[in-house]
């Protein structure tokens, strides 16, 4: 055969395999909604916004019209339904001892609210509730669930937390119903564990108490869910890298990885638990691509983790929010989910209930997490009374609600109205989609829930009013947002 023809036919055959070749892809989602003719849809706005009454209050509604070219000129934010990405698990907070002791000193009334406010079908939707594994700072003391040196945890008991916090968490979780994401993260194990003998001020897990801590969290496990509290998972450690003057506890990323592995993981399995989603880090996101790639790279280790959790602290060492770090993460290990595991505003001060960029670091926070692949969101403590307490160690924060225990009332935070333009109109199993903007002066996200309503959040830092296009395939509708202010936009 001629050289000449052969080589063109084995180009052909080339081509032709290309052509058939199939490629999977694990980020991206198609839709197929290229078909629907969005200028039918109703537009449907909710806004809020300093200096105003509007708080989560239907300020527009309207439809979409066909798109006219926009300009350099003009703000614009971008939708394209036809790409997909993670399924949303999520929102919510936790509920601790301190969110306990004050929910139990509210009349009855006072305490309905808050549920209501949160987790009722007129609140927003929290459907997420993180509590300790025993004591955290935000509480009136230090315990465990067992004497001090019981290394085989013959006198487990959960009976402090059968007082109060159950009890709440109880309330809660009958309003949730379907859609709980109940999960536990211990602060420190018990001080005889330990190297420096206290549950305080780091320290950490002595080697031969490992699998006596692991047997902890089956403990813990079982014993919630006999109180009817069915446990979606756990984080390892809160903060494994913080030497605190409250309960923490120090792990590196290979102490972790193989705590993980050779105790907690099998421990778990052993005891028909290998259905319990484990968190790992727990912590900020300054150092959480060492913690992923030292974990998710060992597969003995990786097999038993869910994902990775995250903090939002890491700005206290100078600097702004990692959120690349959590795009690398997403990239380097996509069968693994990203959980923001905790996040307040720090040093309460009561002239800033009400401070406007407290609730913008959140929104901001939120928008990015998300966009970054993140599938679920849990705030901190959900109530806090008026001091941003209590706390046994006087590190008071802020909630987006607090209470004032002399007046019996709920005060509302901007944070809460900001939070709730996600977890008010976003469901459980909504995909994110496709969302960026032409201007830095707004930031967005967008998910599209089970029913093909999509949900686009978008948030205005600035002190200016800012007309912007919502632009969705060939329609747009033209928008305007007030200063300082956040919108949810459904159609």
């Amino acid at each position: 055969m001629n050289i000449k023809y052969y080589k063109l036919l084995c180009l052909l055959v080339l081509i032709t395999a290309c052509k058939d070749a199939k490629v999977d892809k694990l980020e991206t989602t198609e839709t197929n909604s290229n078909t629907e003719n969005y200028q039918s849809k109703t537009i449907q706005v909710y806004t809020t916004a300093m200096d105003t009454e509007l708080r989560l209050t239907k300020t527009n509604k309207q439809t979409f019209k066909e798109k006219v070219q926009p300009l350099e000129t003009e703000i614009a934010v971008f939708v394209n339904p036809e790409k997909t990405f993670q399924e949303y698990l999520g929102i919510g907070g936790a509920i601790t001892d301190a969110s306990a002791e004050v929910f139990s000193t509210l009349s009855p009334d006072t305490q309905n609210e808050l549920l209501q406010s949160y987790f009722g079908k007129e609140g927003i939707g929290y459907n997420i509730i993180r509590t300790s594994i025993h004591s955290s700072d935000f509480g009136l003391r230090s315990h465990t669930y067992i004497d001090e040196g019981d290394e085989k945890l013959t006198t487990f008991s959960i009976e402090k937390d059968k007082v109060k916090r159950i009890p709440f968490i109880k309330r809660a979780i009958e309003l949730i119903n379907d859609n709980l994401v109940f999960y536990a993260s211990p602060w420190s194990p018990p001080a005889f564990m330990k190297t420096n003998k206290n549950m305080l001020r780091g320290g950490k897990l002595l080697p031969e108490f490992r699998q006596s801590w692991a047997n902890y969290y089956v403990k813990f496990i079982e014993a919630y869910e006999a109180e009817g509290i069915p446990v979606w998972g756990l984080t390892i450690q809160n903060e494994p890298m913080a030497t605190q003057r409250w309960e923490s506890c120090i792990y590196t990323a290979e102490e972790e990885r193989d705590f993980l592995k050779d105790y907690l993981g099998p421990t778990l399995e052993k005891a028909g638990m290998g259905d319990k989603n484990i968190i790992v880090w727990d912590h900020n996101r300054d150092l959480i691509t060492n913690r992923a790639n030292t974990i998710f790279e060992d597969p003995e280790a990786s097999k038993y983790a869910w994902g990775i959790g995250f903090h939002w602290y890491e700005t206290w060492t100078g600097g702004l929010p990692k959120y690349d770090n959590l795009k690398n993460i997403n990239e380097s290990f996509p069968s693994k989910n990203m959980m923001f595991t905790e996040g307040c505003q720090e040093g309460f001060n009561t002239e800033r209930l009400y401070h406007w960029p407290n609730a913008e670091r959140y929104g901001n926070s939120m928008i990015n997490d998300f966009n970054s692949g993140v599938v679920g969101w849990t705030d901190w403590n959900i109530l806090l009374d008026e001091r941003g307490g209590p706390n046994h160690v006087q590190n008071f924060c802020f909630a987006p609600i607090h209470a004032n225990k002399t007046t019996d009332e709920l005060i509302y935070t901007p944070t809460y109205y900001y939070i709730g333009h996600f977890s008010k109109f976003i469901k459980p199993g909504a995909l994110r989609v496709s969302t960026t903007t032409s201007r830095t002066t707004i930031e967005s996200t967008s998910f599209m829930n089970k029913d093909g309503k999509i949900v686009t959040v978008v948030m205005n830092p600035t002190d200016t009013k800012i007309t912007y296009k919502l632009i969705v395939h060939n329609n747009e509708a033209v928008l305007e947002i007030e200063p300082r202010a956040m919108q949810s936009i459904i159609y």
